[in-house]
């Protein structure tokens, strides 16, 4: 039996070591639900922001207003807009993104309580939407 100190053995446990580490790092890619940026139109659920959050600082610094048209996305830059349809009613409104998240499985846009408003989802909560980067 050969010993771990043996050369041919360290450049096979080497080896083995390598291709688990790409195999750890293929699979790390994006997480499910999660929206690459250079996406211009999206679908998925959208879900709104609670009023206790009302004054609290969101991930670009800004306070986080219930009352503007604004919105949280895991990927596109701040300040991007977008224009959020409701799939069930074809409502549709312009946001402005200042904030990251979601951050629940499946979801790919949070909304201001405006913004929510504005697509008739306060009562649903969580609603199928298409979410399109404007240019």
């Amino acid at each position: 039996m050969k010993r771990a100190s043996d050369p041919r053995v360290r450049r096979i446990g080497c080896v083995a070591a390598g291709v688990l580490l790409l195999t750890l790092v293929g699979c790390a890619g994006s997480r499910p639900g999660a929206v690459e940026s250079d996406s211009t139109v999206q679908h998925g659920k959208a879900s709104y922001y609670s009023d206790s959050l009302q004054g609290r600082p969101t991930a670009s610094g800004e306070p986080y207003d219930r009352a503007k048209l604004t919105a949280a996305h895991r990927t596109l830059p701040f300040g991007t807009r977008v224009l959020v349809t409701n799939l069930g009613n074809g409502e549709s409104v312009e946001l402005r993104i200042n904030d990251r998240g979601p951050f629940v499985k499946g979801r790919i846009i949070d909304l201001s309580r405006r913004g929510a408003q504005a697509l008739d989802m306060i009562q649903l909560g969580v609603i199928e939407v298409s979410v399109e980067v404007i240019e």
